[in-house]
Parts: structure tokens; sequence; C-alpha cells
């Protein structure tokens, strides 16, 4: 019995963890395939900025402290991830 509950506990973590990761599919729709569009017209392409530059404007949309006029559509977006997934996530796009 301990060992059928100490594998559900460690499936869930596991579960936990690939959940919280950013799912890029949710992004492509505004930003393009190779986040290579202006999102509504109006953002910067993100293929052009730096690991760095995308990693300030996540995590500013999150706090609420980036954005302009998208600041409210972009933090509805990322609010759920924390700052370590959207570090990571900002070196998997961008230059």
């Amino acid at each position: 019995m301990k060992k059928i509950i100490l594998t559900s506990i460690v499936a869930l973590a596991a579960g936990t963890a690939l959940m919280a990761a950013v799912n890029p599919s949710a992004c492509k729709g505004c930003h393009g395939l190779h986040f290579e569009k202006h999102a509504l017209g109006k953002s910067k392409i993100v293929k052009n900025m730096t690991h760095e530059e995308i990693a300030t404007a996540l995590k500013g949309y999150k706090a609420g402290t980036f954005g302009g006029s998208m600041k409210g559509i972009m933090k509805g977006q990322i609010s759920k991830y924390s700052d370590a997934d959207l570090e990571a996530f900002s070196k998997t796009i961008g230059k």
C-alpha cells in the first residue's frame, strides 16, 4: 500500500511540473507560428527580441508593469506561470 501511495505522489508531482511549463501554442495564435508577427498589429516581433528582452517583457506583463495597450491581454495569458517558467520559456524563442 505504501508503494502505491508513494508512486501516486511522485506521479502527481511530475504531472504538476509538466503542467507548469509555458504552452507556446497559446502564443502562436497572435504572434505567429514562428513568432514572426506583430500581435494584433501592435507588439514587437518576438523572434527579433533577445532572450533577456522576452523574459523582461513576460515578467513585466505578469506584474502589470509592462505592455501599454497589450497589458491586460498578456497578463491574463501568463499570470499562471512562475517567473522561472517565463525565464525558461524566453530562452526557447528569440535570439
